[in-house]
């Protein structure tokens, strides 16, 4: 039997229905919006895999070609790997709701979503979330959701829930706010420099409408009726415990006087390594928990001194940003290149300017697109001194590379005024925390470097909560412990006078309003401090670009004159990039853009095609050089790829004779235009010119 529940989001529906397909899921929900379709299917082990101690998650969103309507491309013509945007999906899905679990929780609960239909007016991210949610709310499974997600934007003033593809384009504002009824989880989004105070009202406007979406799936579960799946607790051993805390308690209390990250988890390793060595007679079965219960010990006091007495891990203050040193234009053959250095975090960021033809293009079932900046992060295990896998790209890196490419996007000037595709890459050396956000910072300062016309200089900054009952403390620039053992990661970018991009993480139920407010203007304060070190040290970008920068030049031609430009079967333009070295990308509107080596091949291949397009003036003079000559006159190039006779009479004041005793073939004379037929055919005068 079909059960649906509807709730007006925006301007559509907002439908829910279960009970038809894929009924052997715990849960499986069809979630419709205008035309699309999202179903999402839950599914929980019955057992545990022996040994393990934690909650296994995953989220896998996937699009299906034929929801656009489309066939895959490629030789295999089915769909591979996902793409980075279904990667950010599955993560952007995957934060709200893992919170939500029981701590003691840690059945393998697989959550797989595809998109079945896709009317390339409404964006999918959205209904995937809510899915999501209503898939696991029916499923029986410990989930203590449901969980609502809305999209907030604003045009010309105007707020908008559930923007389309259209007018978030228009938008000052693109966030993604997921929440149960009482408290937000999730925040994710960028934005064209607006305020704080901005942010704050898109965020409530989008809480009220996630209120109702969880109601209505709410109603989904109690029409549904599941049964609760049964589950076995994971439950640490409170003896071992107990004998660990009156054993190494004050080992683990002074690990707070270590302030180097490494020389703090080397100690903790020698503490668990003693407890196991120690206690291994003792408990047998359950000494693998001894580090678990070590950590979870080790948390409990650096969450005690900061809310207590305001003392954070590595000995600084509430809202006090490590140690900042910067170094800009290193790499002598890079187009731009920077090192930001915060704590022990270290970002190097490399600028590197291609021609349009370097362009990323994109066609998924939203379209086709292009993609004239995009920034690349990479995080090697060296970077937290430790051995692995190098090499690929995972969900981290997709995820923290695109939150610095939102942060900097909006200070990127637009195409039609610097014409170059930008790559920027940020090679994590040093990680202790916030590597995303000194992307941000590096990123910013590489770009100055390079010489782009960035609008402003963009810092970001990482937040952290922690909180108990109704006390809590806010942390700015937060480091690898703080992060793990808090109740918040919030990262929030911008320049001086606004923020570009955001997102939260909330490893409890949620945060209030008001908590967000505090963590905002904190974060605001460590922003400025950041940005005002920056611009001590690159207050503005370079003038000149690197001379190892390829050379880029639009020109407008009539777009009439576009064939002349291209010629038979690609003739002509094949010629102009072979003579001048230059590669010509001609649009559709008439701009042409040259990229060439230097300003000579550029400056040449710019002649040849302003000869080419450009309408000869009657009575107008031309200097032109002899191309050909016969016993009646001589054929003159007056511009590249046109050519005029100069008829014997008209050579020269005085009767001529012979062609040669007054031009030869390579001289350059100065020629009149005297007649343009109806054929185009050019009669000049060196008499008239004279």
């Amino acid at each position: 039997m079909s059960i649906e529940f509807n709730v007006e989001v925006g301007k559509e529906k907002l439908s829910f229905n279960t009970g038809y397909l894929a009924k052997q899921a715990d849960g499986a929900v069809a979630v419709s919006y205008g035309e699309v379709i999202v179903f999402a299917s839950a599914v929980m082990s019955r057992e545990v895999k022996e040994g393990q101690d934690f909650f296994p998650l995953t989220v896998d969103y996937r699009e299906k070609s034929y929801a656009a309507g489309k066939i895959p491309g490629g030789f295999i013509k089915r769909e591979s790997r996902p793409s980075d945007k279904e990667v950010l999906t599955s993560r952007l899905t995957d934060r709200p709701i893992r919170p939500l679990f029981p701590a003691d929780f840690i059945n393998e609960v697989q959550v797989i979503i595809y998109v079945l239909s896709a009317d390339q007016k409404n964006q999918h991210d959205i209904v995937a979330i809510n899915a999501a949610s209503a898939a696991l709310t029916i499923s029986g499974m410990p989930f203590n959701g449901p969980v609502g997600a809305v999209r907030v934007g604003r045009v010309k003033g105007q707020w908008i829930v559930n923007p389309t593809f259209a007018e978030d384009d228009e938008s000052d504002i693109d966030v993604v706010v997921a929440g149960t009824k009482s408290a937000v989880t999730m925040i994710e989004g960028s934005a064209k420099n607006i305020s704080e105070d901005d942010m704050i009202a898109a965020v409530e406007i989008a809480h009220e409408q996630i209120k109702r979406i969880c109601a209505v799936q709410e109603d989904l579960k109690k029409a549904v009726n599941k049964t609760p799946l049964s589950y076995t607790p994971f439950v640490s051993d409170a003896k071992l415990k107990e004998e660990i805390k009156s054993r190494y308690l004050n080992d683990i209390d002074n690990l707070v006087q270590l302030r180097i990250k490494h020389e703090r988890e080397n100690a903790k390793v020698a503490i668990i390594e003693k407890a196991k060595q120690e206690l291994a007679e003792q408990f047998p079965d359950t000494i693998g928990q001894a580090a678990g219960i070590i950590d979870e010990l080790d948390g409990e006091f650096v969450r005690k001194r900061i809310l207590e007495k305001g003392e954070r891990a590595d000995g600084r203050g509430l809202k006090e940003i490590r140690p900042i040193d910067i170094m800009v234009g290193i790499l002598p053959r890079a187009h731009g290149s920077a090192v930001f250095t915060r704590g022990e975090t270290q970002s190097l960021g490399v600028t590197t300017l291609g021609s349009v033809d370097d362009v990323q293009r994109m066609d998924d079932i939203e379209g086709e697109g292009e993609k004239h900046f995009m920034l690349h992060y990479h995080f090697p295990p060296f970077s937290v001194g430790e051995t692995g896998r190098h090499g690929g790209v995972g969900r981290r890196e997709i995820g923290h590379g695109m939150l610095a490419e939102r942060a900097l996007q909006y200070v990127i000037p637009d195409k039609n005024d610097f014409p170059y595709t930008i790559r920027q890459v940020s090679e994590i050396l040093e990680s202790n925390g916030s590597s995303s956000m000194a992307s941000v910072c590096s990123g910013s300062l590489s770009l100055f470097n390079a010489g782009v016309p960035c609008k402003a200089a963009v810092a970001g900054i990482a937040m952290g909560l922690v909180m108990e009952g109704d006390k809590y403390a806010i942390l700015s620039d937060i480091i690898g412990l703080e992060d793990h053992l808090g109740d918040m990661d919030f990262k929030v970018t911008g320049t001086e006078t606004g923020v570009t991009a955001f997102q939260m993480d909330i490893k409890i139920q949620g945060i209030t309003p008001e908590i967000m407010k505090v963590a905002l203007q904190q974060a605001k304060e460590g922003r400025l401090h950041i940005l005002g070190i920056m611009n001590q040290i690159m207050p503005k970008p370079e003038k000149k670009l690197s001379p190892y920068a390829p050379l880029i030049k639009t020109i407008m031609i009539n777009p009439e004159k576009i064939g002349a430009v291209i010629g038979p079967g690609g003739k002509v333009i094949r010629q102009i990039i072979e003579e001048t070295g230059t590669d010509i990308n001609v649009e559709d509107d008439g701009s042409v853009i040259l990229t060439g080596p230097d300003q000579e091949s550029v400056a040449k291949a710019e002649d040849f095609i302003m000869g080419l397009t450009e309408e000869v003036e009657i009575n107008k003079v031309y200097e032109g050089t002899v191309r050909r000559i016969f016993e009646f006159g001589a054929m003159v190039e007056i511009m590249p790829g046109k050519e005029g006779l100069i008829h014997i009479s008209k050579l020269d004041a005085k009767r001529v004779n012979k062609v040669e005793d007054v031009v030869n073939i390579g001289d350059r004379v100065k020629v009149r235009v005297i007649k343009v037929d109806d054929r185009g055919r050019i009669d000049l005068s060196r008499k008239d010119a004279m």
